[in-house]
């Protein structure tokens, strides 16, 4: 039986702040080395989700940086006591408690914390390596893009993705977009006739393998995700392979246009769409959640895009639904989402959970349903929904993300011309 007071240690410890790294090293023990380390977090069914991340000295301190493809997610919150290590990951309730069984040999457990417990899977880390062994030389090259179905024969109607994959040699990156975003930056191997993919961001955890038939076809797919999740999946290369817009996704009801809400931000201050900042403004509002690495790519973008167009007549408001629907808990979670990437537009909290089913009831009655997160409202200076947009395209997902961007400046410039 756990004791009560180690879960009353663990639920303190995961509600604490990141405010700065802090880095205690025990004399007797050598701290982490720098360097590549190739790690993985173990699922039941033995899949291990692998990742890579390098430790580097930054100002008389240790950080690390988590590495999948062309993203470097940057943690400065270390741990260090004796063969202890802590490692906090910046956002998504998220951390690693581990012990340094020898050196350069890393073994523990990564904590996600959810509504109301924690997901732990088996850690395991080890100095150098790669993400992906491999010893084969690749069978076809299957850079392209790919019309993608996942779900097994039990399923009526597999759902489309659409994969776009880069292979340089054996190196492989790329990402599958869905309707509602993307699965980001994915990275791995082509060996042989099979393919492996992974992605670890402190959220994620995924993995997909397969079977490459030719340069046309991939067949024998499976994908797991976190703990249990598990589908199969298979594709064709299709140049021409499309979702729908992202723009057609989330209704709203057009005789209940007109946009009104109060939430509290982030100091408990009461805001409300009825304030004067918002009046005679174009006004985009980003419903979020600081759970969701897809609102993360979605925030990097419009903390840029606010800067640009604030004093152009344009303002921006995210609204938060967490995981919980307490205030101090949330407001601790999204407080670090803002300070990571210099948020300047204000972020409130709903207080209803992302699980709730009934969330676009309960605090933007106007919209059908939240369909999926991120969603931009677009909103006219006489606060009428004008678009919605659903989901985000991530900078992983290479020309569609600068698509995205494009169509974000022509919407606005095409409304504040109005």
């Amino acid at each position: 039986m756990i004791r009560l007071t180690f879960i009353t240690a663990l639920l303190t410890f995961g509600l604490t702040p990141v405010t700065r790294a802090r880095v205690k090293v025990a004399p007797h023990y050598a701290a982490l080395a720098n360097g590549y380390w190739s790690a993985a977090v173990q699922r039941p069914d033995g899949h291990g989700i692998a990742f890579t991340f390098e430790v580097k000295d930054s100002a008389g301190r240790q950080i690390l940086y988590i590495r999948n493809a062309g993203e470097h997610l940057l943690v400065d919150d270390i741990e260090v006591n004796g063969d202890s290590v802590l490692i906090r990951l910046p956002f998504f309730e998220s951390q690693f408690r581990a012990v340094l069984i020898r050196e350069g040999m890393l073994r523990g457990t990564w904590y996600k914390r959810l509504t109301d417990h924690y997901q732990l899977m088996p850690f395991t880390a080890t100095y150098g390596g790669s993400r992906f062994p491999s010893d084969k030389t690749p069978i076809a090259d299957i850079s392209g893009r790919w019309a993608a179905w996942f779900g097994d024969s039990s399923r009526e109607r597999p759902e489309l993705l659409v994969g776009e994959f880069r292979q340089q040699g054996k190196h492989l990156t790329g990402t599958f977009l869905e309707q509602t975003g993307d699965y980001r930056f994915l990275e791995g191997v082509v060996d042989g006739d099979s393919m492996r993919l992974s992605c670890f961001d402190g959220s994620h955890a995924y993995l997909f393998t397969a079977h490459i038939d030719n340069d046309g076809r991939i067949s024998g797919g499976q994908y797991y995700a976190g703990p249990t999740y598990h589908q199969p999946w298979m594709a064709v290369r299709d140049a021409n392979a499309k979702l729908p817009d992202e723009f057609t996704l989330t209704k709203w009801k057009k005789d209940r246009s007109h946009i009104q809400f109060s939430f509290r931000d982030l100091d408990g201050k009461t805001v409300s769409f009825s304030d004067p900042r918002f009046h005679d403004k174009i006004v985009l509002i980003q419903l979020m959640g600081s759970w969701c690495p897809n609102c993360m790519d979605e925030t990097r973008f419009l903390s840029k895009f606010y800067d640009e167009y604030h004093d152009k007549g344009l303002e921006i408001v995210a609204l938060a639904y967490e995981r919980s629907t307490d205030f101090a808990r949330s407001r601790v979670s999204v407080r670090s989402f803002r300070q990571r990437f210099d948020v300047k537009y204000p972020m409130l909290i709903t207080g209803v959970s992302v699980s709730d089913s009934l969330r676009a009831e309960k605090t933007l009655p106007q919209l059908d349903a939240i369909v999926g997160f991120p969603t931009t409202i677009f909103v006219n200076r006489h606060g009428d929904i004008e678009k919605i947009h659903t989901g985000f395209n991530g900078p992983g997902t290479g020309e569609h993300y600068e698509e995205q961007k494009k169509e974000f400046y022509k919407t606005v410039d095409a409304m504040l011309a109005e």
